[in-house]
């Protein structure tokens, strides 16, 4: 039963999860302990299954820091977004900033802003850190969702938001808890890799590490529920100690769009 008013995912992410919430649904657990997601991105199914406690966390610090301000000061948000524009100059002031330096509240609606009106909704940064996402051309892009944003930050209270790697996940879930992976996919092919969601990356030996975290966690009780790409290097990953399937997603990411339609996912448990 959900507690509160329902809430939806306020940032797009690349990958996200909303068009497959029916297939990733009928596999969590109906009664299971604390919720888990490593890698919260989007947060399409967290949302949508209403947890009664969860811990979300990522290795991105900005993500992180705009997830708890949603959470505990949702008005200065809006009041930011609010008076921002859609405009091109605007938009590359705004990706010009430093952002890590100011305030939670300034940081938080530089990021929905950017995610808002930049190129497919996307999260990118280089090296140094500096996004580096175009700016959308969005006729009418929603901005300030003023109502969805309250909806969140109630949604969020009692959850516990941490900005840590995912392999810290095993230091919390114990026997009876639900853990759900939606890492960055490997790539599906040579152009198509968007693991640039922190400037470190995430690499094969990552997905291996993760593979193994997932074994140790399913030997210990844990249920475990991972995405991927549906590509030979994650069915090699997985075909021992666990059941997949393949689902089709719409994915629009690529520029080019006769290069858009549906891609194959796994889900892994």
């Amino acid at each position: 039963m959900s507690r509160v008013k329902p809430a939806k995912p306020f940032l797009k992410w690349a990958g996200g999860k909303r068009q497959l919430l029916a297939h990733l649904r009928a596999r969590v657990p109906e009664e299971h302990g604390t919720y888990h997601e490593p890698f919260i991105g989007g947060g399409a199914l967290f949302f949508d299954t209403d947890p009664e406690k969860a811990v979300l966390a990522d290795y991105n610090l900005r993500l992180v820091r705009t997830y708890c301000t949603v959470r505990d000061n949702p008005e200065a948000v809006i009041d930011r977004l609010a008076t921002y524009p859609n405009e091109k100059a605007f938009f590359l002031k705004m990706r010009e900033r430093d952002i890590d330096a100011e305030s939670d509240e300034e940081l938080a609606a530089w990021m929905i802003y950017l995610n808002r009106t930049g190129f497919n909704g996307l999260y990118r940064v280089n090296r140094k850190g500096g996004f580096n996402v175009p700016f959308g051309r969005y006729k009418n892009p929603t901005i300030c969702d003023d109502h969805n944003l309250r909806a969140t930050s109630k949604r969020l209270q009692g959850v516990d938001i941490l900005h840590a790697d995912f392999r810290s996940v095993e230091d919390r879930a114990v026997e009876g808890d639900f853990v759900y992976f939606d890492p960055p996919y490997v790539p599906a092919s040579n152009t198509a890799s968007f693991t640039a969601y922190t400037k470190n990356g995430f690499g094969l030996e990552d997905q291996a590490e993760l593979r193994d975290l997932a074994r140790r966690l399913k030997e210990k009780g844990v249920s475990v529920l991972l995405s991927n790409s549906s590509v030979p290097e994650v069915h090699a990953l997985y075909a021992e100690g666990f059941e997949r399937i393949e689902i089709f997603a719409n994915r629009a990411i690529n520029c080019k769009a006769a290069k858009r339609g549906k891609v194959a996912e796994a889900l892994i448990w």
